[in-house]
């Protein structure tokens, strides 16, 4: 655990000041086919410190945590500051001014869990895959852990100390089909803390990869998709999706200062009155958040970001800075990845808000279309064009499920295609694994229930 070396130097600001110490601890064991081929762990930490004077920061970080290693931190910083403000002279009033506080661990570190454990788990899961399902050309599975700790003190706001563990187990099948063409699908096991809480015994999971395993088997011996603008039901894997890639990044306001779609859309229609999105902080619907934020790391107490409601763009996701620009206030969304990176604004747990529909009344609406249900990759830009790759696919004939499609991609502009959404299911899935790589990467989580709308997808 972080020892608190800051709070000393706290009577020593004299403009707007953040300083923050952190760690991040890394574990990650590969294994392809039985065979270990990858077994990391590595620990990178330091302290940085950035200080606001006349619209610029001045900004320095180092490896060295101690208590000389902060105090040269914090002289470079304001001497980086003092000569951005002397050299750009912008002239700009203080930052938003943000609620005093302290806030202290929530998630409290443990000790280090052993490389073995890991190991031990990797294996374990290997083998069940191994033994069980004979049709697999090929397996991989993947365990990985990121404990990302910190401790910010800054001069107006609430100084924290902030611990995030989060603990994945990726599965990935492949299988040939008759043409000898692979295919591959993966399973994502895991989510918010530490790992050996969450992963016991292999055999635990076993009822998920036996789904995984079938639907494997169903892509073996899909067929392609039929191009064009089909009636389709959005899994809400893949509506999570859309909700980060193709509308978050939209609505983050230095894309929104940039000239992003965003920019004239505030306070119009850009979906139908069935969707609303929300940036949630700590806690979502009732429940606490897959990925918690209670204080950013601008010492901005975290508070839901409403970013779509009824189908109306209202808000933006802010940092002190875009804030003061726009005349708002900020809800906690500057956040850096590592010890040696500046605060940037970035989603927490993006969603699109459940509705009223089940998913199987859904289907059963759609006489011929499609039920895609997860996304590989994809990519989205500043206009919300969007174009996302169909990992898992089905045919809807006459309402009910049909053939599995191999790959094919769909893409759009989110806030047309988000227009034509008429049913939204009443469940919820967070996908709790990515990283966003917004300059630096920062873990990050989307949900959403299922949508059903208008969208172009690709055929062979």
């Amino acid at each position: 655990m972080l020892q608190n070396l800051l709070a000393t130097h706290k009577s020593s600001f004299k403009d707007y000041t953040e300083l923050r110490a952190q760690v991040n601890a890394t574990q990650r064991v590969v294994m392809v086919a039985g065979n270990m081929v990858s077994n990391n762990q590595e620990s990178e930490g330091g302290v940085a410190a950035r200080v606001y004077r006349g619209g610029t920061f001045g900004f320095a970080s180092g490896a060295t945590y101690t208590p000389e290693g902060v105090k040269n931190v914090l002289a470079a910083a304001t001497d980086n500051a003092i000569f951005m403000d002397k050299h750009v002279t912008r002239g700009q009033p203080p930052l938003p001014a943000a609620k005093p506080g302290n806030q202290g661990l929530v998630t409290v570190p443990g000790a280090a869990i052993p490389q073995s454990t890991l190991i031990d788990f990797a294996q374990g899961l290997d083998a069940i895959i191994e033994k069980k399902y004979k049709n697999l050309s090929s397996r991989t599975v993947v365990a990985n852990c990121l404990n990302m700790e910190k401790l910010l003190v800054v001069s107006d706001g609430a100084d924290s100390h902030f611990f995030q563990p989060r603990s994945m187990i990726y599965v990935v099948m492949t299988a040939d089909t008759s043409d000898g063409i692979p295919v591959e699908l993966y399973g994502i096991l895991g989510g918010f803390g530490r790992f050996d809480e969450l992963f016991t015994d292999p055999a635990i999971h076993e009822a998920a990869l036996d789904e995984l395993y079938e639907s494997v088997m169903k892509k073996r011996d899909g067929v392609f998709a039929k191009a064009g603008l089909h009636k389709c039901v959005l899994g809400p894997r893949l509506a999570g999706m859309l909700a980060h890639e193709a509308i978050g990044h939209t609505v983050e306001a230095d894309a929104v200062l940039g000239g992003s779609v965003a920019s004239f859309n505030l306070n119009k229609q850009v979906a139908s009155e069935m969707v609303s999105m929300v940036d949630f902080a700590h806690t979502a619907l009732g429940q606490p958040a897959p990925l918690p934020v209670y204080v950013d790391d601008e010492g901005v107490t975290a508070e839901d970001a409403w970013l779509i409601k009824d189908g109306i763009l209202t808000g933006y996701m802010h940092n002190r800075d875009t804030a003061r620009q726009l005349g708002t206030v900020p809800q906690g969304n500057a956040r850096a990845f590592a010890f040696s990176d500046e605060p940037l604004i970035r989603m927490r747990n993006t969603a699109i808000l459940p509705g009223t529909s089940k998913l199987d009344d859904m289907i059963a609406s759609v006489d011929d279309g499609y039920y895609l249900v997860s996304s590989g990759n994809g990519q989205a830009d500043q206009t919300g064009e969007f174009t996302f790759s169909i990992e898992e696919g089905y045919e809807i004939k006459n309402g009910k499920i049909g053939k599995a499609i191999r790959e094919s991609s769909v893409s759009g502009v989110a806030f047309e295609m988000l227009k034509t959404v008429d049913m939204v299911s009443d469940d919820m899935h967070w996908d709790v694994s990515g990283f966003c790589g917004k300059k630096q990467p920062m873990t990050c989580c989307m949900g959403g229930p299922a949508l059903r709308c208008e969208i172009s997808i690709g055929g062979r």
